[in-house]
């Protein structure tokens, strides 16, 4: 699959159009502000169609929330950029093609999910401005970016619009279910610090109106300020949360070696995304999980040179913990002695055979692990990795991803290698 990246001529105003039969806003300014204060959301005439919530995973939408499209409507170089996003996903293109900026893109809209503010998520928002966006007659300039979650509710979208000069906040964001806009916020006065925020009621009133913080993802916001007592209400809510649980269960991996390498304490047994505390993970999940163990060393004696018995974690005198491999009759070899690409390839394999429950992911309130689907992202997926070891990795990415627990869109330069593999597919980024 070929995705082409379009111009990057200026930064329009609005964000996509609002689907048929949704409120209709007018476009405001250079980055995405809606500005009809009479527009109006349509009353929803009863519940979503019950094939949407299942529990078994039969039905006409996953019952596990995933993301399954990301839009970079203009992102850095990505203008009107569409990636759909299967089980597995490799990016791949040269250098410059926008790989690692969409990879960025979906981890930015995961923090804000999880309540973090723009300025945290985006410290260098104007790096993310197209190069040739045109500033309106106020100087603004900005960016947009979206995604699509599927689940029990049907296909979710998020779309929204940041302003990143002269002042960085939220400028428009729109929640779409079917053809009912379910929340929408534009910015209406530049001199306060919230948008207004209409979200779709039908009840007495088709839509309730009030202001939301002007650097937060109002979707997050919604089960604080959503009563739930009209069927509207309670559709916006279902909705607002399939979004967010899809976007909470994103994990960045991105394992470096030389921290992989050293004895580290003992601590919550949650692998951060650096794989730093690789030693930990193992002396917890060693005794927790026996079959998934398993698992790991099988998939570590095809990617680490050697006989492969055993991987586990010993305690060393001072409270710390290291990890070694067991070579059967020879002695055991510790992971500082491996190469960048076998402890890649091991950080990989773990991140795969694991899940929300082992990973330092952002936890949804009342969310069990077994209701998740875990999103890994993974930049630079085949780096300091030989072919046999990339060729494992990936399938065994596929093998895990049919079971639908586990999502995964990584990155390569060339992804000739990755064609063809079951259950992935390769979409060539065109620069």
């Amino acid at each position: 699959m070929t995705v082409p990246r379009g111009s990057s001529a200026s930064l329009p105003g609005a964000l996509p159009d609002a689907p048929a039969g949704a409120a209709a806003h007018g476009a405001g300014g250079a980055t995405g502000a809606t500005q009809d204060d009479t527009a109006r959301v349509p009353a929803q005439a009863g519940r979503p169609d019950p094939a949407r919530q299942r529990g078994d995973g039969t039905g006409a939408h996953p019952v596990r929330p995933r993301i399954t499209e990301l839009r970079l409507s203009a992102f850095a170089g990505h203008r009107r950029t569409t990636l759909p996003l299967g089980a597995v996903t490799v990016l791949a293109g040269r250098s410059g093609s926008g790989k690692t900026s969409a990879l960025r893109a979906c981890a930015a809209l995961a923090r804000l999910a999880g309540g973090a503010v723009l300025a945290e998520v985006f410290p260098d928002a104007a790096a993310w401005v197209p190069d040739r966006a045109r500033p309106d007659a106020q100087r603004r300039r900005g960016f947009r970016i979206g995604c699509t979650a599927d689940g029990p509710e049907g296909p979710v979208r998020l779309d929204l619009a940041v302003q990143a000069e002269p002042e960085l906040r939220v400028v428009g964001e729109r929640l779409t279910a079917g053809d009912r806009v379910l929340l929408e916020t534009a910015l209406r006065d530049p001199g306060r610090p919230t948008v207004q925020a209409a979200w779709h009621t039908a009840g007495s009133a088709p839509v309730t109106r009030a202001p939301l913080p002007g650097d937060r993802l109002g979707t997050a916001l919604l089960p604080l300020r959503v009563a739930g007592k009209t069927d509207g209400q309670r559709r916006v809510l279902a909705a607002a949360e399939q979004m967010v649980v899809a976007l909470r269960s994103v994990y960045a991996c991105e394992p470096r070696p030389d921290a992989m390498r050293a004895p580290v304490p003992t601590g919550t047994g949650h692998l951060l995304t650096g794989c730093d505390n690789l030693a930990d993970v193992l002396w917890r999940t060693r005794v927790e999980c026996g079959r998934r163990h398993a698992l790991l060393v099988d998939a570590v004696r095809a990617g680490c040179a050697g006989p492969v018995t055993d991987l586990r974690a010993e305690p060393l005198g001072d409270g710390t913990v290291r990890a070694v491999l067991d070579r059967g009759a020879g002695p055991a070899t510790a992971l500082a002695r491996l190469g960048d690409g076998e402890l890649r390839y091991l950080a990989l394999a773990l991140v795969l055979l694991t899940g929300p429950g082992v990973l330092d992911v952002d936890t949804p309130g009342e969310v069990p692990d077994a209701m998740r689907t875990l999103t890994v992202l993974a930049d630079g997926f085949d780096r300091a990795l030989d072919p046999a070891q990339r060729s494992a990795l990936l399938g065994l990415a596929g093998r895990m991803g049919e079971r639908g627990h586990i999502r995964c869109l990584a990155t390569v330069s060339d992804g000739s290698w990755a064609a063809g593999v079951p259950g992935v597919t390769v979409v060539d980024l065109e620069p």
